[in-house]
């Protein structure tokens, strides 16, 4: 999954940004509201931490302006007033989450989980497709009860193609939602990744789960 963090304390935008990249998340950083604002318009992101007080724009104009282009990506306002006016107005205005300052990381991590699930419609923490199952808060995946050992990339790439089962996505959507926006990357280097998986999840088994869809992607499911 792809965070986009807009904070201007860059030393805890740092922090949070290793902490979540330790979790298998990739992460955008912004210092400023106007940067980050044109981030969050321009480039598909799977939840934005926003903080309130920034420089050039503040917090709740970004999120105003995002939801008024229908732009509904979960945005978890991050901020060190917390108030109940601030977290109502905030809310108010379209914000998933309030979180405030000083927060503990395990918690925002859950909490950013569940407001991506619930944006994929999958409220679960475990996603069972057939008889693979993604505890996506354990970040453990298990086939026919057996355990399957992932890479960090394997595992998000996994990941995104489970919280949007059934459905088909492109190369490019995979590219723009597990890797870093900066990232320089090949055309080969998600069919690379998508045979690792289906070495790891679909070999052996009798019924393949990863399938492709010619000049359109790939999908996870259990139909043929």
């Amino acid at each position: 999954m792809k965070i986009l963090i807009i904070e201007d304390e860059q030393k805890l935008a740092r922090l949070l940004k290793k902490g979540l990249e330790e979790n298998e998340f990739t992460v955008d950083l912004s210092f400023d509201g106007e940067e980050g604002l044109h981030l969050a318009e321009a480039y598909p992101y799977d939840a934005v931490l926003l903080d309130i007080m920034l420089p050039g724009r503040d917090g709740l104009s970004i999120l105003k302006t995002l939801r008024s282009k229908r732009i509904d990506v979960p945005v978890l306002v991050v901020t060190a007033r917390g108030a109940v006016e601030d977290r109502i107005k905030g809310l108010d205005i379209g914000a998933d989450d309030y979180i405030s300052k000083p927060f503990d990381l395990a918690e925002l991590m859950a909490r950013l989980r569940a407001a991506i699930r619930r944006s994929k419609g999958k409220p679960s923490p475990v996603i069972a497709v057939v008889d693979l199952v993604i505890d996506t808060n354990a970040k453990t995946v298990t086939r026919a009860g057996r355990s399957i050992p992932l890479s960090a990339r394997e595992y998000m790439l996994l990941e995104y193609l489970a919280l949007n089962s059934g459905r088909v996505v492109s190369r490019t959507e995979l590219i723009e939602h597990v890797y870093a926006t900066e990232y320089e990357w090949d055309s080969n280097v998600i069919d690379v990744y998508i045979n690792y998986l289906r070495n790891k999840v679909d070999k052996g088994f009798g019924k393949p789960l990863i399938h492709t869809r010619r000049g359109a992607g790939y999908v996870l499911t259990g139909e043929p």
